[in-house]
């Protein structure tokens, strides 16, 4: 790796967690070129400006997500859980995508509209195929797999704030989330 190479990495790991931290609007890009150990004006000669910055970190971070996840209709209680862990173990990436929600609605990479229909897709013909239950649509399904598998992070209002004995026993709480998409995913 180069140095430019290098101080793109830095900037990149620098306002992963400013952004996650503050978020758009509340990230300075003077604390990221500190913590990158960079020039102010280096990151605008590589990003062009903060929010470019936020998409380019939000988009880097999703595609690891989607590498090291891998989705299969076929074990959806397992997928549950592999998100769990994910999250659980990543609360930096669950806030970075709450305050894209919040901040910019615009700020959804393509690749993950791409990769989200991909998973719906696989849903339908699993449905189709008599392995997933046809009871509910498959993207009402993802949604519900998602969210179950994501409500215990530090982003979610309901889960560690409502329930902080649950997150007191994440392997517990895991197998209740595992259970609960057997129960809802199983086919007919």
């Amino acid at each position: 790796m180069g140095k430019a190479e290098a101080t793109r990495e830095r900037i990149l790991e620098a306002a992963m967690a400013e952004f996650s931290a503050y978020g758009v609007a509340g990230a300075r890009v003077d604390r990221i070129a500190r913590n990158a150990g960079c020039n102010k004006n280096l990151i605008y000669v590589y990003f062009d400006n903060k929010e470019t910055l936020f998409t380019t970190v939000l988009e880097k971070n999703l595609l690891r997500v989607y590498e090291d996840l891998a989705f299969t209709a076929d074990d959806l209680p397992g997928y549950a859980a592999r998100v769990f862990d994910y999250t659980m173990a990543h609360p930096d990436l669950m806030r970075l995508m709450a305050w894209s929600n919040l901040e910019l609605k615009a700020a959804n990479p393509a690749t993950r509209a791409e990769v989200h229909g991909g998973k719906v897709a696989e849903l339908a013909a699993a449905q189709d195929n008599g392995k997933v239950n046809p009871a509910f649509p498959p993207t009402f399904l993802l949604t519900t797999i998602m969210t179950l598998a994501t409500a215990w992070t530090a982003a979610n209002p309901y889960g560690p704030s409502l329930d902080p004995e649950a997150v007191k026993d994440p392997a517990a709480l895991r197998e209740n989330i595992v259970e609960t998409i057997k129960l809802i995913t199983r086919p007919e």
